[in-house]
């Protein structure tokens, strides 16, 4: 068994995700004593503060899943420039109700990939917003904008040559992030 469970919480529910594709390849390059575990978050119902004393079956699992970590990985698109409702449903969720908030206390990267060329700059802004308001230590550099271009990924799937070196680096960082939090 790892030594680190990494809750990833991807913020695309699309099929063919660029940031879902992003999280199953970057994962690859974390050391043996890191594990993943990709959070589902669309089967939860809109947050909806009557709710709070009875929380769905999915919304239990969510906090289950979290509760069970020792980090966190924001794989994150960007709509309309910020972060989509779909994420921030699931952080509403488990952020809930006061004083039994989840994600607090859990070291966390935030990055994601979009086609355009600032990649999900703003998503990102903006989530590291939400998740300081949430008492989550989030990795401040480096930073990881990425811009989905033909070989970005190889054939495989995995990260591709043009871009293992930074993203190994992204890694590395990450992991001895996690790991300062967690001494």
């Amino acid at each position: 068994m790892s030594q680190f469970q990494i809750a990833v919480v991807v913020g695309s529910l699309r099929k063919e995700s660029f940031n879902r594709k992003l999280a199953n390849a970057i994962v690859k390059l974390a050391p043996a004593e890191f594990s993943f575990k990709q959070i589902e978050i669309g089967d939860l119902p809109n947050y909806n503060q009557d709710d709070d004393a009875n929380p769905s079956e999915s919304v239990k699992r969510l906090k289950a899943d979290i509760n069970a970590s020792q980090g966190l990985l924001f794989v994150t698109a960007e709509y309309n420039r910020s972060i989509p409702g779909v994420l921030k449903n699931a952080i509403d969720h488990a952020s809930r109700p006061y004083g039994q908030n989840a994600w607090a206390g859990k070291p966390a990267g935030v990055l994601g990939v979009s086609v355009g060329a600032a990649g999900t700059a703003m998503a990102q802004q903006h989530l590291r917003n939400v998740l300081a308001y949430l008492d989550v230590p989030t990795l401040n550099q480096p930073e990881a904008f990425i811009h989905a271009k033909d070989g970005l990924f190889d054939a495989s799937g995995d990260i591709g040559e043009g871009s293992k070196k930074f993203l190994q680096g992204w890694m590395d960082a990450y992991v001895a992030w996690v790991k300062k939090q967690a001494a």
